[in-house]
């Protein structure tokens, strides 16, 4: 059941976090490259790619809940193909062959350029194809790629991870952290401003330790400078980094360089410190909140979001309420929130003093209830102020029904807004004024003050006019793949992040 060129069609889908996204977005440019076309909306792919993820509690359920879903299907769709990649096929490997034999393709986080190999050798060779290597092989950033959005892309800056985290199997995956050289990255936004993007986020298990492989420490501030200076890149974002590595030089050039947008996602984790030291996280609460206090200093009207896990063993009722107190002087804009869960093979499953449920169940809704509070507060000091709102594709779940668009202020707060009486496409920018706020979003119910034609709408426009494979058949209803999308109030329990 291939696309009406006679091509295979394809379909990715991801789990996790952003890197994953984009590492994403490289495997769908090379099945593309490799004469592949991307699944309609009609129709039953030839190959399903699952890119998954090892960090939360239930991430082998939800993979081998879908394989299980997929053999009907595959025994119906001849020639169809399975292939499983990322972080839980790196620490699985032979296990997920022997639980669902009609996979395959099985590859790591460090090979991801051989999936068109090895699709064609699993075909030849009519038997599932195993490949994990235990570094990284090619940078992802030099293979090719198919960008879900037009307008705004990840640009990945390192890969791996440093630190050593007892919650977090990421680094074990992942492995040590590596390094691009700068001139390789702002190569590569110069390339996409080229075709018309206007946003860029900046990639990293640890984005500003960027310079550790390098031997200069100032080496990701002198990268955000040197990405402000690229004409038609209007907005700078990046993520996650870590409260270790983040240094004064990097608020300051957050602060002067004009297209670097003053958001931040700043992990906490947890505001104890004898929960932080059995994390093995090499700050404490004072440096954390040192950090907030610098950033709001430089940049009064920064958005910073954080990531917490509750429940962490030994946790005590003293070390969550300090977590409490945290949140109660940051005041973040969001959060994303977790209930700590084992993951084997890390310390921290084998460690002492593990949580019951129905404690770490009460802690969670506490600091929900708190951070909803909090963000609901801080979103309604919006109110009244004059946004332009880059014009996103997909963000507004009820933009048909209430006849809003919807979109993304520079903090990064999703704005609902009026449509306009003129066209607007996804890359063009709106001005508003705020009119009404929410936990979780703003509103802007007002008539438009101005509205930006951009060459990122341009290349949105263009993608549209290209036409589009339909594959015949009867869809998996599987979940796919977005355009960068902002961090959550909160997300479903049972791990943290990989870029924390």
């Amino acid at each position: 059941m291939s696309g009406d060129s006679g091509s295979k069609s394809y379909k990715v889908v991801t789990y996790g976090c952003q890197m994953n996204v984009h590492d994403s977005e490289r495997l769908s440019g090379l099945l593309e490259d490799a004469g592949y076309v991307k699944a309609g909306q009609d129709g039953d792919p030839d190959l399903v790619v699952f890119n998954t993820c090892a960090v939360r509690e239930n991430a082998d359920n939800k993979l081998y809940g879908n394989l299980g879903q997929l053999a009907p299907v595959k025994s119906r769709h001849r020639g169809m193909q399975i292939a499983v990649g990322g972080c839980l096929a790196q620490k699985d490997r032979d296990t997920i062959v022997r639980k669902a034999p009609w996979v395959d393709v099985v590859f790591g986080t460090h090979n991801i350029g051989h999936l068109p190999a090895l699709l064609e050798r699993a075909a030849v060779e009519r038997k599932a194809q195993v490949e994990i290597l235990e570094s990284l092989e090619t940078f992802p950033s030099t293979l090719p790629t198919r960008r879900e959005s037009a307008y705004a892309a990840w640009v990945a800056i390192s890969v791996g991870c440093n630190n050593t985290c007892t919650f977090c199997i990421v680094p074990a995956l992942r492995g040590k952290e590596e390094d691009r050289r700068p001139g390789d990255v702002l190569a590569e936004i110069e390339a996409l401003v080229d075709e018309g993007v206007i946003e860029v986020t900046l990639l990293g298990q640890n984005v500003n330790a960027y310079g550790s492989d390098l031997g200069d420490r100032e080496a990701f501030s002198k990268l955000l400078r040197a990405a402000g200076q690229i004409e038609g890149l209007e907005r700078i974002r990046f993520t996650s980094p870590h409260p270790r590595d983040f240094t004064d030089d990097v608020i300051a050039a957050m602060a002067e360089t004009p297209n670097v947008m003053h958001q931040l996602h700043m992990p906490l984790q947890s505001g104890s410190d004898t929960v932080l030291k059995a994390m093995r996280r090499s700050y404490r609460q004072e440096r954390f909140l040192g950090i907030i206090r610098k950033v709001r200093e430089a940049m009064p009207d920064a958005a910073i979001s954080t990531d917490i896990i509750v429940g962490f063993p030994g946790e005590t009722e003293e070390d969550f309420e300090e977590t409490m107190k945290v949140v109660r002087e940051a005041r973040f804009t969001n959060a994303f929130t977790f209930q700590y869960s084992k993951r084997p093979g890390t310390p921290a499953a084998e460690m002492d003093g593990q949580i019951p449920k129905a404690v770490v169940q009460a802690r969670y809704d506490r600091l929900i209830a708190l951070q909803e509070e909090i963000s609901w507060e801080e979103n309604k000091k919006q109110v009244g102020r004059t946004l332009e709102i880059l014009v996103a594709e997909g963000e507004g779940k009820k933009d048909d029904r209430t006849d809003r668009l919807s979109g993304r202020a520079p903090d990064n707060r999703l704005v609902h807004f009026t449509r306009p009486a003129e066209p607007v496409r996804p890359g063009d920018t709106v001005t508003v004024e705020i009119t009404y706020a929410a936990p979780h979003h703003l509103l802007a119910e007002g008539p438009t003050l101005a509205v930006r034609r951009t060459r990122a709408g341009d290349a949105w426009e263009k993608r549209q006019a290209k036409p589009a494979a339909k594959p015949a058949g009867v869809m998996l209803g599987l979940p796919s793949v977005g355009a960068p999308a902002a961090l959550p109030l909160a997300a479903p329990a049972g791990g943290a992040c990989c870029g924390d």
